[in-house]
């Protein structure tokens, strides 16, 4: 398998090189893919090259052992995000100097690796002031006891609720660093909602994890309106995430000449970036040219995963790729920041960024004069003025509070919470019908959810994605459908409260807490 010089470098940890009392050693982790080390074969410095017996080798909390011993055991595991300690029995002095570092071994499903890094010799032990760390088991008891007491000390506070958890700290891996307890905060359920959905069918309590009085209420609230008029037809339009590299050329002209040739080779790079992954599917690369920079947003499909890692690595092999076989690329960055990460943005909604969603309803009028004590063209005026205001402040959401919902939907279920800046986007409709009934609809172009893989598996989030029967692989749509509804029902009970009055009255009964 052909992996990248660039991509081949990131296995080393930068600043890692440290002298200890058995020589200098270095860490390797795996930010490829699962894997398996069939052999090391040497590692050189400044040139002199250390066979199997002249390197030591630590994996996971087993005690160093020679390289040559760890060849002739047979295949070790190395899966992905773990790292791996290799030491050269040498006596090497600490210096700002860099060093030139090679290291080639075997790998299973690569084969033969063999990358050059540069970084300078450090010295070992760290300041009393430093969290305490275990690079091979940072998920022990003892590790995180440490910490515990580490931060009781320096902060001058005990832990009387932080350190309380159910969750299996081992299982947290690749979710949290540092771990030393979990943060509690209070959920509540609201439902049932009816939803007609492609995938999301029938009725769904939904838990939602807040600390702002009368949210749950209110949702709660919009559901039962909803209910009563046939319940939130939910639809996905469109699925894509994102990674932006941007290639600097010495002119325009190299630039568009670039792109030409991107475009020319789709198919081959299509077939590096879905290499390192098995879900990650490469469909289109838009291209955006300004002054001597190539902007090229490769758009991808990630499965059941909210994917910007998978997307990430994907880019990278590809980008790799590209400035092996490309001569004229002065200089070249993965992101550019052209695919917005963690920040709302007007090209998301035109080009949507996780899964374009479109929540909508017929409310009949009886229905919200009976349960909001408000007639259908209230709400329906209250909106295009509202309008007015939107426009007036540039926000990216016509609507009034989709993002309450949505965030409490994301602590619940272990979404990655900063996603809320794209997820924050929407774009609200309504419009009378000619029997005086209220249609609305909500557009969410940048739902960023996952049902597997990040946080979605740990403790209560999983938990909780279980109990919409959307945890795991092949639910990602009917989740996103059922986000989608749960905001549109929060969208009509605010509104509802507005156009009547009720809104401040409510918050004095029920989100008081002082």
């Amino acid at each position: 398998m052909f992996v990248p010089k660039m991509l081949l470098r990131q296995l080393y940890t930068h600043g890692s090189l440290t002298k200890t009392p058995d020589g200098i050693c270095f860490t390797l982790k795996n930010r490829l893919k699962d894997a398996v080390i069939r052999e090391i074969q040497f590692v050189s410095l400044d040139g002199e090259i250390f066979s199997p017996d002249q390197i030591l080798v630590q994996t996971g909390s087993e005690s160093q052992i020679k390289a040559s011993e760890l060849n002739q055991r047979g295949p070790t595991p190395f899966a992905l995000r773990e790292e791996i300690t290799l030491t050269l029995q040498i006596d090497a002095e600490v210096s700002p100097e860099k060093r030139n570092l090679e290291v080639c071994f075997v790998a299973s499903p690569f084969g033969k690796l063999s990358f050059d890094v540069q970084d300078n010799v450090s010295e070992s032990g760290s300041s009393t002031r430093h969290i305490p760390r275990d690079v091979h088991d940072d998920y022990q008891p003892e590790i995180i006891a440490e910490r515990q007491r580490y931060f009781e000390s320096f902060s001058q506070h005990t832990l009387d609720h932080v350190g309380r958890y159910s969750v299996d700290p081992g299982s947290l891996k690749g979710n949290i660093e540092h771990f030393i307890g979990v943060a509690q905060v209070p959920i509540g359920i609201a439902g049932p909602l009816h939803i007609n959905g492609e995938h999301a069918q029938g009725e769904f309590v939904v838990p939602l994890a807040t600390t702002e009085g009368t949210l749950v209420a209110s949702y709660n609230r919009g559901m039962k309106l909803l209910n009563m008029s046939g319940g939130v037809t939910a639809t996905v339009v469109d699925d894509a995430m994102q990674r932006a590299p941007v290639f600097v050329f010495e002119n325009a002209r190299g630039a568009r000449d670039f792109v030409a040739w991107v475009n020319a080779n789709i198919e081959t790079i299509r077939e590096q970036a879905e290499s390192t992954s098995s879900v990650a599917k490469l469909t289109y690369i838009d291209n955006f040219l300004s002054n001597k920079f190539a902007f090229l947003r490769f758009n991808y499909r990630t499965g059941d995963a909210a994917g910007q890692n998978m997307v990430g690595r994907a880019t990278f092999a590809a980008c790799g790729w590209i400035l092996d076989h490309y001569p004229g690329v002065q200089n070249f960055y993965l992101e550019s920041n052209f695919a917005t990460d963690k920040k709302a943005s007007q090209i998301n909604i035109m080009r949507t960024r996780g899964k374009r969603v479109t929540a909508e309803a017929t409310i009949k009028r009886e229905h919200l004069l009976n349960v909001m004590r408000v007639e259908p063209k209230q709400i329906d005026y209250h909106g295009r003025v509202a309008g007015v205001g939107s426009f007036l402040s540039g926000v990216n959401n016509t609507g009034l509070h989709s993002p309450n919902g949505i965030t409490a939907m994301f602590i619940a279920t272990g979404q990655d919470v900063a996603n809320v800046s794209e997820s924050s986007a929407g774009i609200m409709y309504s419009e009378l019908t000619d029997e005086g009934d209220l249609y609305i609809s909500l557009t969410i172009p940048s739902l960023i959810v996952a049902t597997y893989g990040g946080g979605t598996g740990i403790g209560t989030q999983r938990e909780c994605l279980e109990m919409l029967d959307c945890y795991g692989r092949g639910k990602v749509y009917k989740f996103a459908e059922i986000v989608g509804a749960v905001a549109l029902a929060g969208e009509i009970s605010l509104a509802s409260a507005i156009s009547s009055s009720d809104w401040v009255s409510s918050h004095e009964q029920y989100g008081r807490n002082r």
